[in-house]
């Protein structure tokens, strides 16, 4: 378990990586600021979510007005060389899924751990091949109707019920896909202490 007497602050609205935290026993406090996610293009993957984590980190630190250890991330869908966001609309949605289905991507979580009190700052990230089966039109439609995949990069969530179907296969960390790669971020966590 991860002791610190320091408070421990996730930048995150998602309510994904929330319960990931509280999966592994962790106490923290949610902070919370809008914050444009900027892919540019022909960034490298690893490259982009490591500068967006790095970027909310330098955010959520400026807010952060005590000692204490801070948390980021941001999570993108590769395939085929295009970065896939969070989709602007349901037919955004729509469009991702249908690309993805039957076919292997990769998706990336770029993550920062800051420990304010000593200066101790980790920049990381993960890298998880996901494969889907092939969708029909109407799991999709449906999938989209719920509206949970129009906060999730790549239009979708493993850990829905719609999306957990879509997976035939996966090639890496699982808890990466959901938005934190909790091996890698525990290890982080152990290291800026």
């Amino acid at each position: 378990m991860i002791d610190t007497n320091l408070p421990i602050y996730l930048a995150s609205k998602s309510p994904r990586r929330k319960k990931l935290l509280k999966q592994i026993g962790l106490e923290f406090r949610t902070l919370t600021f809008d914050f444009e996610e900027k892919l540019i293009p022909y960034e490298s993957p690893v490259i982009a979510v490591k500068r967006l984590a790095a970027e909310k980190m330098n955010e959520a630190n400026s807010r952060v007005k005590s000692d204490a250890i801070i948390i980021t991330a941001d999570t993108i869908v590769m395939l085929d060389g295009t970065i896939l966001g969070k989709p602007k609309s349901k037919i955004d949605a729509k469009r991702m899924l249908r690309m993805l289905s039957g076919r292997t991507h990769l998706v990336y979580t770029g993550f920062g751990v800051m420990n304010t009190s000593n200066n101790k700052l980790l920049i990381r990230y993960e890298k998880t091949s996901v494969t889907f089966r092939n969708l029909m039109n109407n799991e999709i439609n449906d999938y989209v109707e719920t509206g949970s995949p129009l906060d999730k990069a790549g239009a979708y969530g493993i850990q829905d019920d719609f999306g957990a179907v879509f997976v035939s296969k996966i090639n890496g960390c699982y808890y990466n896909v959901v938005g934190l790669p909790l091996a890698n971020l525990y290890k982080s966590l152990e290291e800026v202490m």
